[in-house]
């Protein structure tokens, strides 16, 4: 990685809620400066808006495209081509449009490498449940991750999306995210029941699926009733929980992560974390948003970049050959243990090379 601080993009979000407030919160504390290269996706003359409405004197400088970004300063990206409207507290079209408009000018930016990772300001969810998704949604705390199954499905379809492919599938993206993202060598992954008592699902899919992954050698542990399971404290045993659905996980995430949480997608090739919060309309423009899950998405952000860093870089220079075999140079050759009886053919001619020879 080249000798430069760690660029962070950060979107905006809904212009009508607490994005901007967390944002110039976070950075009101200059030593965050000295950890990353911030890049506002937004609009200067919102975050102008809402920093005299909360009368905060967080500094920011306007830059035309990422690659002017200044280290030691918030920069700040204009992504829009018209002026919005801000409404503190009240959802509209054109907040949901700055908060779009942020994000696809952001992952245009991504494809050309002008930054490192990503951190999304809260968004209005659009509640629509991704089947073919093919990442994870994990949320995360200090000592406490939790992932999930299904997302934004109603309760009365998750059971029949909850098959023993989906949760094999979803369990092998939470071991390797552990192992990457967190550096977590051997990672105990506890699976919850679906059930508060025992039933088909149990029995015909996700315990399958739990001898399956032991099978990969991924330590998978359950079916867990979840209420036991929370209920007891057992989460401080594992390094990870895979949740079937929304509330099953997020109500005790909530629960348990009270100063902050963070949420990530994992299985993509970048780095995208966003605070555990939406808009929090009812309160934007109070000055009372509290800026600690924005920070610690940003910390996460960094954390994470720099630990797939530290992960991927042995895998990509494997240790050289122990010897050169002239015929072969495969795998097989690489590896092979050569019989005792070559060992002493090898030996004998070396000796019989070495020794002197009469002269004629």
């Amino acid at each position: 990685m080249e000798n430069r601080k760690i660029r962070v993009a950060i979107t905006h979000g809904d212009t009508n809620g607490i994005g901007y407030e967390t944002i110039l919160k976070a950075f009101e504390d200059s030593m965050m400066l000295d950890l990353c290269t911030p890049i506002i996706y937004g609009s200067p003359k919102a975050a102008t808006f809402h920093r005299n409405e909360l009368k905060l004197e967080t500094p920011f400088t306007v830059i035309k495209n990422a690659g002017e970004a200044h280290d030691g300063k918030l920069n700040m990206l204009d992504t829009l081509d018209e002026e919005v409207n801000v409404k503190l507290g009240t959802p509209t079209p054109e907040s949901a449009n700055a908060a779009y408009k942020a994000l696809q000018k952001a992952k245009e930016d991504l494809k050309e490498g002008l930054y490192d990772v990503l951190v999304q300001a809260p968004v209005v969810s659009s509640n629509k449940a991704d089947l073919e998704d093919r990442s994870l949604l994990v949320l995360f705390a200090d000592d406490i991750r939790i992932a999930l199954v299904t997302s934004h499905l109603p309760i009365k379809d998750v059971a029949s999306y909850i098959t023993q492919e989906r949760i094999q599938e979803k369990g092998r993206l939470f071991h390797k995210s552990l192992k990457r993202d967190f550096r977590i060598n051997n990672p105990r992954i506890a699976i919850l029941a679906l059930n508060p008592q025992p039933g088909t699902e149990e029995t015909e899919i996700i315990r399958p699926a739990i001898e399956a992954l032991e099978k990969e050698g991924i330590q998978a542990f359950g079916p867990l009733a979840a209420d036991d399971f929370f209920g007891n404290a057992m989460h401080y045993q594992f390094d990870g929980i895979l949740a079937m659905y929304d509330d099953q996980g997020n109500v005790p995430f909530k629960t348990i992560a009270t100063e902050y949480g963070v949420k990530m997608k994992t299985g993509f090739p970048f780095v995208v974390t966003t605070p555990d919060q939406d808009p929090c309309f009812e309160i934007a423009g109070k000055g009372i948003a509290d800026p600690a899950s924005m920070r610690h998405a940003i910390y996460a952000a960094i954390d994470i970049f720099r630990n797939r860093i530290n992960y991927d870089e042995p895998l990509a220079n494997p240790l050289p050959k122990l010897y050169h075999e002239k015929r072969e140079d495969g795998e097989k050759a690489r590896f092979a243990v050569r019989p005792k009886d070559q060992f002493k053919r090898e030996d004998k001619k070396a000796k019989d090379d070495n020794t002197e020879q009469p002269a004629e």
